[in-house]
Formats: structure tokens, sequence, C-alpha cells
């Protein structure tokens, strides 16, 4: 039997109601907290509200207002635990990325293309957990695990504007190693300053604006029943699943608009390494080869990651809700490789590392 109480600010954890009574028509439903629960009780909970919303679907109930994020039912001490460890990931994300855009800032000899496309990047990830790490520190220390509809769709659409400004910006990173490489005489007068910022400009502005386009459809769709996203964060597939109208416009435009954003850029970045792995190949001696392939090993291993990420969190988005195994790459994409990235690009640049050591000591 499900357990529901009202989640008003008044009566917050205090209220019961059994399945099937009638509670106040002003109060909002919301499960008992995962980690008050148990872990195995709250998995029960939500398979059994899932069939019963399967079952309430076409029907004219009331449209909610909020969803609840299940995030990662524990036990309530190892949710602190999760709190302090998300918490100190948060902060060195922070700094670390911090430190690379003040210093390509206050570094006159870092003022080049590929540093700048370095700092635009160290914003987009200082972005990626602010939108979403915040969220589930609530979550862990106060167990408010309630998101309004419109905070929901506000994290989705910040979420998925910098996955897909992050698509066009690794493409234009790749563009300026092909420039580099293959026509390296002629670098300076091609990858100018106007020419990165109008890449870096373009990047942002695709992302956003595609976004809004995806997000307004998923927006669109009527949702009642479960308000319960099996997930840490507002994500597509699991705020879809939800819908109990038919979705399959907002399903087509989001996949139309994925194509265009992801395998694009993903084709633009395929051909430039084509290109750089023929100009190494023709290099005679193994030092140049190996020092050429050096400078596009960290962002070769960059897209990888990202490319790899996205294709288990979404070629088969029906795993998202019925495999936790998905949630934990989600949290390995969202959390773990905004603190990756910086390490890959700095830690082996010498160059970066010696502005570092001037700006800062």
């Amino acid at each position: 039997m499900e357990i529901l109480y009202d989640c008003s600010p008044a009566v917050q954890g205090t209220r019961h109601y059994l399945l099937g009574s009638k509670p106040t028509p002003k109060a909002d439903l919301c499960f008992l907290s995962p980690a008050t629960l148990g872990p195995h009780l709250a998995q029960r909970l939500f398979v059994d509200l899932g069939a019963l919303h399967r079952s309430m679907r076409g029907q004219n109930v009331t449209q909610v207002s909020a969803f609840i994020l299940v995030g990662f039912p524990t036990a309530p001490w190892l949710q602190d635990l999760l709190f302090l460890l998300f918490l100190l990931t948060y902060l060195f994300v922070l700094v670390e990325n911090l430190a690379i855009i003040l210093t390509v800032w206050g570094s006159p000899s870092l003022h080049r293309p590929m540093y700048y496309f370095l700092g635009s990047m160290s914003s987009l990830e200082i972005w990626y957990v602010s939108d979403i790490i915040p969220k589930m520190l609530d979550g862990f220390l106060l167990q408010r695990r309630c998101i309004s509809f419109m905070g929901c769709m506000t994290q989705l659409y910040f979420f998925s504007s910098l996955v897909c400004t992050e698509c066009v910006l690794l493409a234009s990173m790749a563009y300026d190693r092909y420039v580099a490489i293959c026509h390296p005489l002629r670098y300076q007068a091609i990858m100018t300053t106007g020419l990165c910022v109008q890449l870096v400009a373009f990047s942002f502005m695709s992302g956003f604006t595609i976004s809004v386009i995806k997000v307004y459809f998923i927006s669109s769709a009527k949702f009642c029943g479960s308000n319960v996203l099996n997930h840490f964060f507002c994500d597509i597939s699991p705020i879809l699943k939800l819908a109990c109208t038919d979705f399959s416009t907002a399903e087509l435009v989001d996949f139309i608009l994925a194509f265009l954003i992801l395998v694009f850029p993903l084709v633009a970045t395929v051909l430039s390494y084509g290109h750089i792995t023929l100009a190494v190949l023709c290099i005679p001696s193994a030092t140049g080869r190996w020092r050429a392939f050096s400078t596009c090993a960290s962002h070769l291993t960059v897209v990888t990651i990202f490319y790899t990420a996205m294709i288990f969190m979404y070629v088969r988005p029906q795993a998202i809700d019925s495999r936790s195994s998905n949630k934990f790459i989600s949290a390995v994409y969202t959390v773990l490789t905004p603190i990756i990235n910086p390490l890959i690009y700095c830690l082996r640049n010498k160059e970066f590392k010696g502005a570092l050591k001037r700006l800062w000591s």
C-alpha cells in the first residue's frame, strides 16, 4: 500500500494519508522521503505508484504542479555522507575552473585561441555543477525533494543548453587543432581572436536557442498522476515518462534537434581528426609525430568521454528509469567530468602550469 503525505510547508512530514483517503484540496501530495522509508520500501512505493500512473493515463485528472526527485535512496547516515562528498566536489570544481579562467584572463602569454576555448569550457563546467548540485545538496541535507514544475523546466533548460553548447564548442576546438597541425604557417592568420570569439558565441547561441524549442514542447505535455522522477535532476526521458497525454510530438522534436546539435558537431570533429591523423602520419620522424599528436591528446580524451557518456545516457532512454546504473552514469557525467576535464587539459600543459605559478605565486 502506498503512503502519501502533505508536503505543504505548514505540515511537511507530519500529516500522512492512506491512498484513497481524501486529502485537503489545496495540499500537494508527495512521497515520504526515501531516506526516511529506507531504500527497499522507497523503491516499492515508486514501482507501485508507477503502476497506478499507467492505469490513470488518459483520465481527466489534475495537472501536477511539482515533481519529487527520488535521488539516491539510502540510509540516513549515507545521505549525510553523500552531502559531504558532493559539497566537497562542488567546491573543488568551482575552485579549479575559476583558477583556469582567472589564469587565462590574467596571463598575456595565454591570450591565444586554444586558451580562450579552455576558459569557455571551464565556464561551462561551473554552470553544469551549479545547475544540478545545489538541489542535490538540499535533498541530502534537508530531505526537500520537491521541485516546482517551473523550477524543473528551468533546470532542464539550462542542462540541455549546456550539453548542446559543449557539443558545438568541442567541434570548434577540434577545428582549432586541425588548423594548428594541418596549416601551421597560416594558423595565426586563420584563427584570429575575432574568429575565436565568433565560434564561442555561436556555440552558446546555438545551444541555448535549440534548448528553448526542446523545453517548450516538453513543458507543453500534460503531467498527471505520478509526480515522482526516478532521477536526481530533471532530465528529458524521466520527465516524459510521467506525461499522461500523447507526447510523440515532443519526442520527435527532441530527436530532430538532438540529431542536429549532436551529430553535426560530431561529424565535424571526426573530419577534423581524420585530416589531423593523415597530416601526423606524413611527418617523417617519430618524435615529430608524437609531439604533434600530444597537442590533440587532451581534447581527444575529453571528446571521447563526452560522447561515450551521451551514448550511455540517451541512446536507450528507457533505461534511465529501469536501471540504477544509468543514474550512476549521469552522476559521473554531470559531477565527475567537470573535475576531470580541467585536469586533462592542464596537468600536462607546461605553458599553462608556468603561467599558473607566475600568476598565483
